[in-house]
């Protein structure tokens, strides 16, 4: 940021006028004679530099934005543009906070240690057994390219380079090895 000497207040009407009607020179002479207050009041709220940059930044994006909305009767210049600075700067923090509270929330869900149900554990533990039995009573070249699919989440192209083999008997093999676990296990099941 440049800073230059403020401008008398009398002066930095005009000034507002001709940003009004999009005049970027006047732009120009209306920041520098403004961003360091502009800044200083952002940082105070903030306490974080690149932060009060950003803001003070978004501050006047939005002064070029609304030029034509300062009345002059409605107070001075420097008034609408501290005023500005100081609400963006808080909805800043504002929006800080929220953020925060959001990650607690989702982290205090995230670990909430609910102890597993023990008759989840049981299902689980004879559903992983009756899968297990089910794998046995494949032929080996099944097992393993339903275990490197669908266990180790490979493709059926990369199965095929893993075991080195046709990726035509690789999908032969998923296939026929699929329908027999369905079977086995939906038997089981009965």
């Amino acid at each position: 940021m440049v800073y230059m000497p403020a401008l008398p207040i009398h002066e930095l009407v005009p000034l507002m006028a001709q940003v009004s009607r999009g005049d970027q020179q006047a732009f120009a002479q209306l920041y520098d004679a403004t961003s360091r207050k502009v800044f200083g009041i952002v940082l105070h709220v903030l306490r974080d530099h690149a932060q009060a940059e950003e803001v003070t930044q978004e501050v006047y994006v939005e002064v070029w934005r609304l030029a034509r909305r300062y009345d002059s009767t409605q107070g001075s210049v420097t008034a609408w543009l501290n005023t500005m600075a100081h609400r963006r700067a808080i909805d800043r923090v504002r929006s800080a906070e929220r953020r925060t509270q959001r990650e607690r929330r989702h982290f205090e869900f995230q670990t909430d240690d609910r102890s597993p149900d023990p008759s989840e554990l049981v299902v689980a533990n004879d559903e992983g057994r009756r899968v297990r039995d089910a794998l046995a009573q494949l032929s080996e070249g099944q097992r393993t390219a339903v275990e490197l699919a669908y266990f180790q989440g490979k493709t059926q192209r990369e199965v095929a380079e893993v075991l080195q083999v046709p990726l035509g008997t690789v999908k032969t093999r998923i296939r026929d090895g699929m329908q027999r676990l369905r079977k086995q296990l939906g038997e089981a099941a009965s």
